[in-house]
């Protein structure tokens, strides 16, 4: 099937060359971690976007245990990890394979376990001096994008990697929106015993990624990620004046979710920080994809406000308790 000749990765164009000769009815998003929470919004594209395709996320160890009876070999598993070492997404990579699936590896490090695993393999770029166009979500939102057009000839895949190409210019004028924001937001949280986080649809994994990944992992402050439609469910009855809130306010079409809970919020809670997408100037981006760009450009700023509180709290990101320290 044709589509229209785009400047992606050529690892990416690789894959998604390979993929022109499959039967490609199914996707799984499979990671751990905060490998796991770049994958939200890119199912939150497929469900929006794809219209045979369907797709479904797993931590990897429960993707093995669970043992999709869709998985075969119509299936396309996308796996992901910075070091590649992740012992369950290695293994899963194996597994899909034997299933019959393609397996195709996104990592930082592309001749470790996973990536050889896999039959694919997509080296990302990390840091925070690296293009934005290189990064983890920037190549797999090039793959997605690229698979849809591949598979069903979306005709959005153009718009998305041009927006993608304009990123980094958009992430460097919210870091210094925030700048000052971040700054503020470490003084006044650096004592805090619990700290949650709120959002919904595509920026639902920014929300999991600062709690578990930041704050629990990388802090040692209790957290947890509430989705914003399921706050009324029981979650806001721990909100008051001395809770603290992370809530993020994206521009796709659960907005209307994150905008109630923060009306909520406010009516009851004292130590609020909101990131909203709509205040970034989003130049280069494509209309049709801001909503689902923003999830990239909230999660490019929280790490700026991890920084900053790990900095007022002289307790470095780096830092680890049981992580690669002792055997789990």
């Amino acid at each position: 099937m044709s589509r229209t000749v785009v400047n992606v990765k050529s690892d990416v164009q690789a894959v998604l060359n390979e993929l022109e000769n499959k039967n490609i009815r199914n996707i799984f998003f499979v990671a751990c971690g905060g490998s796991s929470a770049i994958m939200y919004p890119a199912k939150y594209v497929l469900d929006r976007e794809a219209t045979t395709l369907t797709s479904d996320l797993y931590s990897s160890n429960e993707f093995i245990h669970r043992n999709p009876r869709q998985l075969g070999k119509e299936s396309l598993v996308i796996l992901c990890s910075m070091s590649g070492t992740t012992p369950e997404t290695a293994e899963a990579a194996t597994f899909a394979k034997s299933k019959g699936a393609y397996a195709v590896a996104l990592t930082n490090e592309p001749t470790s376990p996973l990536a050889k695993n896999a039959d694919s393999v997509i080296k990302y770029e990390w840091g925070n001096d690296v293009d934005a166009f290189e990064t983890n979500l920037g190549v797999l939102y090039q793959l997605v994008f690229g698979v849809l057009s591949v598979v069903e000839n979306n005709g959005k895949f153009a718009k998305a990697v041009s927006s993608l190409e304009n990123l980094q210019s958009v992430y460097e004028k919210a870091l210094q929106y925030e700048k000052e924001n971040a700054r503020k937001y470490a003084e006044a949280n650096k004592e805090e015993p619990v700290i949650y986080t709120m959002a919904s649809g595509a920026n639902y994994g920014a929300a999991y990624s600062f709690s578990i990944c930041i704050l629990m992992e990388m802090q040692w402050i209790h957290s947890h990620a509430i989705h914003a439609g399921e706050y009324f469910h029981g979650p806001f009855e721990i909100i008051d004046e001395n809770v603290p809130f992370m809530i993020l306010l994206g521009i796709d079409e659960t907005r209307p979710l994150e905008e109630r809970a923060l009306s909520f919020s406010k009516r009851y809670g004292k130590k609020l920080t909101v990131l909203d997408a709509k205040e970034y100037d989003l130049s280069g981006i494509d209309e049709e994809m801001k909503g689902y760009i923003a999830p990239l450009i909230l999660n490019r700023v929280l790490r700026q406000y991890a920084e900053e509180l790990a900095e007022a709290r002289n307790h470095p990101l780096s830092k680890r308790r049981y992580m690669w320290k002792v055997e789990y």
